[in-house]
């Protein structure tokens, strides 16, 4: 059975094979299309755009203006206010409580309370899943009595359907897999960063260290998932659009974990990750990638080359383009628990998953991609 959840929660079934954006965006969101303004060769957004597509574009550029310039900005405001404001007393309250809380992300993140609740409910998330759109689509149920590892892929530039699908209430994901606490897994250094820790914590965003995982994998009685990007920032040099490859033969660490809790493994494929930014040209060998893989060495990140478009044009810019993304959720592997796995248990696990994966690609990639296209697995 497969099905697609749009961001009302409604079931539409599978997409058409001949969808372009432009036709995905108006048949499921019932909005007239206008050409754009071209000027010296820049395209210009029409004047009279329809206020739910302005909205959209609000939602869009609120969140990468966030995403963007928090993490860096946080440490700027700190350090700002201790040394040159009145406010240094907050300054210091605040680095105080960021070392007290340091270790919520390696223990589930934030409750399900109050403000858990706002970030994911954000009136913002269900503008921003309409801008693309993306679209959750599940292939098959997940008992709410197991805890889950669900490994992504494509990272993209930002990992946004993954986010908007299993971060947020946007795509209804608490109705779509009921019963099930989804957390998704992002590097330990954004736990630190102030402001944008709060954001991480406040979407239920957990730390993908080890220790982590164990914790959302051992629940007791089940109902969690823990979402994970394998891929990573070495991944993310791999986003241009019309590609479909994957970081996945030598990362094994997430298959380790699964063994050891007895997690199954569900993989997901994001159609559509790739093609919202377009990225400088980066090929092994190159004299950029180069430096992107030893800045990536040191800081555990990597510096990207890409750009969107704009707020009122169309071909340069941080916003992402609108362009589908379907985030295809497969059928879970079931997996034994095995405390101590050998290499081959591992091995073997593991090339079972990259099956799984390649299958789910190829069943699916005429409908949310096109028929000739191939994944590529490095």
């Amino acid at each position: 059975m497969v099905s697609s959840t749009s961001t009302n929660g409604v079931s539409k079934g599978c997409a058409t094979k001949k969808l372009n954006r432009q036709v995905f965006a108006s048949k499921t969101w019932t909005i007239e299309l206008r050409k754009p303004h071209k000027v010296l060769g820049v395209e210009f957004a029409p004047i009279n755009i329809p206020l739910e597509r302005r909205k959209q574009t609000l939602a869009v550029l609120t969140w990468t203006a966030l995403f963007f310039f928090s993490g860096p900005g946080g440490p700027v405001i700190l350090v700002y206010t201790f040394f040159f404001t009145r406010l240094w007393p907050l300054s210091l309250l605040y680095a105080i409580w960021i070392v007290y809380d340091r270790n919520t992300c390696n223990v589930g993140s934030r409750k399900n309370g109050t403000i858990t609740k706002f970030f994911k409910n954000w009136v913002l998330w269900k503008y921003y899943v309409r801008y693309f759109p993306i679209k959750l689509v599940k292939t098959a149920e997940l008992d709410p009595k197991r805890n889950y590892l669900l490994a992504s892929h494509p990272h993209g530039i930002l990992a946004s359907g993954t986010f908007a699908s299993f971060s947020t209430e946007a795509n209804k994901v608490s109705t779509v897999f009921p019963n099930i606490q989804f957390n998704m897994l992002t590097l330990p250094l954004n736990f630190y960063l102030p402001i944008y820790r709060e954001l991480c914590l406040g979407h239920g965003l957990c730390s993908a260290k080890k220790e982590s995982m164990n914790y959302l994998l051992s629940h007791p009685d089940g109902g969690r998932g823990a979402v994970l990007v394998p891929g990573g920032a070495q991944e993310s040099l791999e986003s241009h659009p019309g590609k479909y490859v994957v970081q996945l033969k030598k990362r094994k660490g997430f298959v380790k974990v699964a063994l050891q809790n007895g997690s199954p493994l569900v993989p997901i494929y994001c159609f559509g990750e790739n093609d919202i930014y377009d990225q400088v040209n980066n090929p092994d060998g190159s004299l950029l990638r180069g430096f992107q893989n030893k800045v990536m060495e040191l800081f555990t990140f990597a510096p990207l080359f890409f750009t969107g478009r704009g707020i009122f044009q169309y071909n340069y810019g941080i916003l992402p383009r609108r362009h589908p993304i379907f985030v295809v959720v497969g059928a879970p592997i079931d997996v034994e628990k095995v405390e101590s796995p050998t290499n081959d248990q591992i091995d073997s696990l593991h090339s079972k998953y990259m099956q799984a994966l390649q299958n789910l690609f190829d069943k699916h990639k005429s409908e949310f991609a096109h028929s000739d296209a191939q994944l590529k697995i490095i």
